[in-house]
């Protein structure tokens, strides 16, 4: 029989205000409401603790309040006290509507917009405790919505392809020629770095207007047909890091700044700073080797940062 924690509450009717902020804070915490005046949750230690600090809440405003454990009743789910399907529907149809109406020249304020719907599913999912389909499909819709934003904001983006990744050797690739598209962007430039800093020192890179122009010598990398690609749930830099056994814990926390940042997801916390420097590195640099001079600083002290804090 499943068990759950229970709150049973009761405030004072003079403190309204109190009320309200105790209401607000397990509406957070995505407690269910059994009956009047009684919260729970599943079992589980973090659950008890906010229990127990909202039972404190209460007494300091002059109410009672009970922590205890209950068990469902044989004849009751209250799993469905906790199903989120409403709010996932009205997140996937909020992702619909802006996939219909994105526009080059509302890019930015569109930009803004899904963000806040991947933060609003990232707190839905927080209060999920029974993660089911509806989740899976707000979060495919999501990358869909971003997917679209990534095709317009960088033109050519390539398509993710299913394969193996194959394990190369370091030591074959020095001193060569790499290829990208010209106008560089995150998954670009933070590729080139990592090719120069950790693969090929001394390897020189081309620019391309168009892709057809790839020299057949050289090693193109972030467009469809590239040697270095997108698969399936990766981008270049993760693909490219991955090919040459490249897994420093710093490498991976970059991975996922760079990969939230070319096609969406869950963000790092560190990912619109880094956007938001590339962007004025951008705008105030002529050239695409002046951007990768720039950028590559800011990738070194973001990787030396990480590896400060013993990333895990």
């Amino acid at each position: 029989m499943n068990k759950f924690y229970a709150l049973i509450l009761s405030l004072p009717t003079s403190s309204p205000t109190e009320r309200m902020r105790i209401w607000r804070s397990l509406k957070a915490s995505g407690a269910a409401v059994l009956r009047d005046g009684v919260y729970i949750l599943p079992n589980d230690k973090q659950h008890k603790t906010t229990f127990e600090l909202a039972s404190e809440q209460v007494l300091s405003a002059g109410g009672s309040a009970y922590v205890v454990t209950i068990e469902q009743p044989t004849s009751e789910s209250f799993k469905s006290l906790f199903d989120r399907a409403e709010d996932y529907a009205q997140l996937i149809q909020q992702s619909k509507a802006l996939i219909k109406k994105l526009k080059p020249k509302l890019i930015l304020e569109q930009i803004k917009e899904a963000r806040k719907l991947r933060k609003q599913y990232e707190a839905l999912v927080a209060i999920d405790f029974y993660v089911g389909e509806s989740s899976r499909q707000a979060n495919r819709v999501l990358e869909e919505l971003e997917l679209a934003i990534a095709a317009i904001q960088s033109p050519g983006e390539p398509h993710a392809i299913q394969r193996k990744i194959t394990k190369l050797n370091i030591k074959n690739y020095q001193g060569k020629r790499w290829a990208t598209r010209s106008r560089l962007w995150i998954d670009r430039l933070a590729s080139a770095w990592l090719i120069r800093k950790y693969i090929d020192p001394k390897a020189s890179f081309i620019w391309l207007k168009s892709i057809k122009e790839c020299p057949k010598t050289a090693l193109g990398f972030d467009f469809d047909g590239a040697t270095f690609t997108h698969i399936d749930g990766l981008v270049t830099f993760e693909v490219i890091a991955q090919s040459f056994g490249i897994d420093d814990a710093a490498i991976k926390r970059l991975g996922a700044v760079i990969h939230a940042l070319d096609v969406g997801g869950i963000q790092p916390a560190e990912a619109q700073g880094v956007e938001a420097i590339i962007a004025g590195l951008k705008v105030s640099t002529k050239t695409d080797d002046q951007l990768l001079d720039k950028a590559s600083g800011v990738f070194d002290a973001l990787v030396g940062a990480f590896t400060k804090e013993g990333v895990k």
